[in-house]
């Protein structure tokens, strides 16, 4: 996915987030930006990776597993540009990609697939082989009895990419490695009131793209 970057404002344990989650059964690998001051310390809008087998879950670099081949964007980086609704976009592409050699799972970045490192096949029974299930999209967490944090660009999608926090050139690989783009997608909201989702395709030059353009104010009550 190439995923438009924003800062939504959270605050103590609060959790806001944009990214590609792979999963087959309990195994999960994740790719994305996220703002979360209990693993970073600030509020900062900085890329993390993520991955889980079985009951053990590991952020970023913080337990052996990941193997970083590209140490000039550190996984934990904060990023220096931030889209300002309505204004000015920034966006990057991200992609998890299993290769046909070896069957690692590799995480690169940016429009030139730049390798920043791979969690090794062996390190998985599920995943060893596919992933069954694909989410893009944003994600939030708060405490119980907290309020639910903004998402994206803090603001309800309204279908236009200038003000929505967006996921668009979505795809897939199929068995021989090549590129398959999403016709028929489904979408979720634990919460419609605080967060919506919208798939639309948008004409930007001559180029067609899907976009999940996804956001949300939060809510000011827990119940």
């Amino acid at each position: 996915m190439a995923t438009s970057l924003y800062n939504p404002h959270v605050e103590g344990k609060q959790i806001s987030a944009c990214r590609i989650r792979i999963e087959n059964g309990s195994e999960i690998l994740q790719v994305g930006w996220r703002v979360d001051p209990t693993l970073y310390g600030d509020n900062l809008t900085r890329l993390f990776i993520h991955r889980q087998v079985g009951e053990t879950q590991c952020f970023n670099t913080l337990c052996p597993g990941f193997v970083q081949v590209n140490t000039d964007l550190p996984i934990d980086s904060s990023f220096q540009h931030i889209s300002q609704r309505g204004v000015k976009g920034w966006e990057i592409a991200m992609y998890i990609y299993k290769d046909q050699a070896y069957g690692h799972w590799w995480l690169l970045l940016g429009d030139k697939y730049e390798s920043i490192g791979y969690w090794p096949n062996n390190m998985f029974v599920e995943l060893a082989q596919f992933a069954t299930k694909i989410e893009w999209g944003g994600s939030v967490y708060s405490p119980p009895g907290v309020p639910e944090p903004p998402m994206g660009s803090s603001y309800l999608p309204i279908g236009n990419s200038t003000f929505d926090a967006y996921c668009k050139s979505i795809a897939y690989s199929n068995e021989e490695g090549n590129s398959v783009l999403l016709q028929n997608v489904y979408w979720y909201s634990d919460d419609i009131f605080a967060y919506k989702v919208l798939f639309k395709n948008l004409v930007e030059d001559t180029n067609n793209f899907l976009y999940v353009l996804y956001g949300g104010p939060g809510n000011k009550a827990q119940v």
